[in-house]
């Protein structure tokens, strides 16, 4: 893992520009040649104070955002994704989700290295399949759809495991400095906000590489 790249990514399940910002990731690493990389998913949490249980989609944006918002607010990402083939389906989602469960999900695939799938597949179990993403049956099936054991997964969920150490692990994204997701932190170095382009991720990370092997 030392000789690896790191790209530490700052995300919430339910913020559809870090899905988008994923996507935009997995092609701008293809775009550099030569480094082997490893990224890691960092908790972060837009509204931490979504119940446990969730709150209705609809009622939950429409009180954000205003009516007259609500209908073309997905208009941009629609557009975007479509550069890529991000899947969204805002007709299917009808619950605004408690993410807390799904970080801890994302935090125990890192024991396998699998942080990164994982966060893929809820990206697309919420914003393509319209799944609740807090309940733990829907959690645990798609451990078990990214070859980690549903089983154990359940387990876990069902207690207080890592609980605290999520919320710890959010708060020090908040502390230092973190005010927007997808934050992309290059070679615990650098960090780029948003999420940018391909080529503007390519290049900022075969800058970082280049300054680090200096």
């Amino acid at each position: 893992m030392t000789d690896r790249f790191v790209i530490d990514v700052v995300s919430d399940v339910i913020c559809p520009w870090c899905f988008l910002g994923k996507r935009r990731l997995d092609k701008a690493l293809s775009m550099v040649d030569g480094v082997e990389f490893f990224v890691r998913w960092r908790p972060f949490m837009l509204d931490p104070t979504i119940p446990p249980a969730g709150l209705d989609r609809t009622q939950y944006l429409t009180a954000k955002f205003g009516p007259e918002r609500v209908k073309t607010i997905h208009d941009p990402l629609i557009a975007a994704g479509a550069e890529l083939g991000v899947p969204f389906n805002f007709d299917a989602i009808t619950r605004t989700p408690n993410t807390l469960d799904a970080h801890r999900l994302i935090r125990w695939s890192h024991t396998i290295e699998r942080q990164h799938d994982m966060a893929e597949r809820l990206f697309m179990a919420y914003w393509a399949e319209g799944l609740d993403v807090s309940d733990h049956q829907v959690l645990a099936k798609c451990a078990g759809e990214t070859g980690i054991n549903a089983a154990q997964i359940a387990e876990l969920l069902a207690s207080e495991q890592d609980v605290e150490e999520v919320k710890t692990e959010i708060q020090h994204s908040t502390d230092i400095g973190v005010t927007g997701v997808p934050t992309f932190i290059l070679g615990q170095s650098y960090a780029l906000v948003g999420a940018q382009s391909p080529e503007v991720l390519a290049d900022a990370i075969g800058r970082v590489v280049k300054e680090l092997a200096e």
